[in-house]
């Protein structure tokens, strides 16, 4: 991913699940951010220009004993975050 940085984040107080796209280099895209544990959950699609940050939350508590990819779907391909796992 080098146009780009794709990021996951898992919280607390709220629990919730945030994905973050940053667009550094190239044309603007179509893309919609998601996270997968088992099965994937996507958010809307959205237009991402180069220099913005993208970001889509999911408000919802998350077991400990998985781990989380977040993802991010743009012309025709789906990239991914390595695996992260929240400490609780």
């Amino acid at each position: 991913m080098s146009n780009g940085q794709l990021c996951i984040s898992l919280n607390t107080s709220p629990s919730r699940i945030e994905v973050f796209y940053t667009k550094k280099a190239g044309s603007t895209i179509q893309a919609r951010l998601g996270f997968r544990t088992n099965s994937a959950d996507w958010g809307p699609w959205k237009t991402i220009s180069t220099g913005e940050r993208a970001n889509t939350t999911w408000n919802m508590s998350y077991p400990c004993n998985k781990k989380y990819v977040g993802l991010l779907q743009a012309n025709g391909q789906t990239y991914e975050t390595p695996p992260a796992g929240p400490t609780c």
